[in-house]
């Protein structure tokens, strides 16, 4: 039998969220199940308007289960916060539902999955659209916003724009964590204005 190259085989017909979760701790269509600690599947309103897709778990969140609950997901906070949407108004997901890391001493450091984890989990993302059907879809850097339109995405070009597809629009935007790793630095307060108007872009739909 040929080795499972996507999560497909463990995702439900079901489009019950309680279900695809509880199935996603089963997933085994790549390797990245096997060193994090589980799976962290969303967090949020099933009936949600509005969809915040990230990259992948930190580290925080692949020990508390639960996505955007991080330093990169309280800068999150406080951009929805200044675009007017209320956190708990949306659904909360990961392209990629594991935490992808390299281990240095007792620390684990944060590794960018490959293209191949983002197609892997895929599914999960489809059933999640599904279930939730959204009005407006917002991929917060350039994985989540691949995942999300199925091909590569130059943030700088997309940001700033609704992007029509079939079942909703889209909106590009930086990640939070990228924000964050500017706080104290030159340019970060041209970076959280950006976040928060691509934020804005997707608040009437929400």
């Amino acid at each position: 039998m040929a080795e499972p190259t996507d999560a497909t085989p463990w995702v439900p017909e079901s489009r019950d969220l309680a279900d695809l979760e509880s199935a996603a701790h089963d997933c085994r269509g790549c390797e990245l199940w096997e060193p994090a600690t589980q799976v962290v599947f969303s967090a949020g309103d099933a009936g949600a308007h509005i969809v915040l897709v990230g990259e992948q778990p930190g580290d925080r969140e692949d020990e508390q289960g639960e996505p955007f609950v991080g330093p990169a997901g309280r800068m999150l906070d406080e951009a929805l916060d200044s675009a007017g949407i209320p956190r708990e108004s949306a659904y909360l997901t990961n392209a990629v539902k594991h935490f992808r890391f390299e281990p240095r001493g007792k620390r684990r450091i944060h590794a960018k999955p490959e293209l191949r984890h983002v197609k892997a989990c895929h599914p999960w993302l489809d059933a999640e659209l599904e279930a939730v059907e959204p009005r407006v879809v917002v991929a917060m850097g350039a994985t989540a916003a691949r995942a999300v339109l199925g091909r590569t995405v130059r943030i700088g070009e997309s940001r700033g724009h609704l992007l029509e597809e079939p079942d909703h629009v889209v909106v590009v935007t930086t990640h939070p964590s990228a924000v964050l790793r500017l706080r104290g630095r030159d340019g970060y307060d041209e970076a959280y204005a950006a976040l928060v108007a691509d934020l804005r872009l997707a608040a009437p739909f929400a």
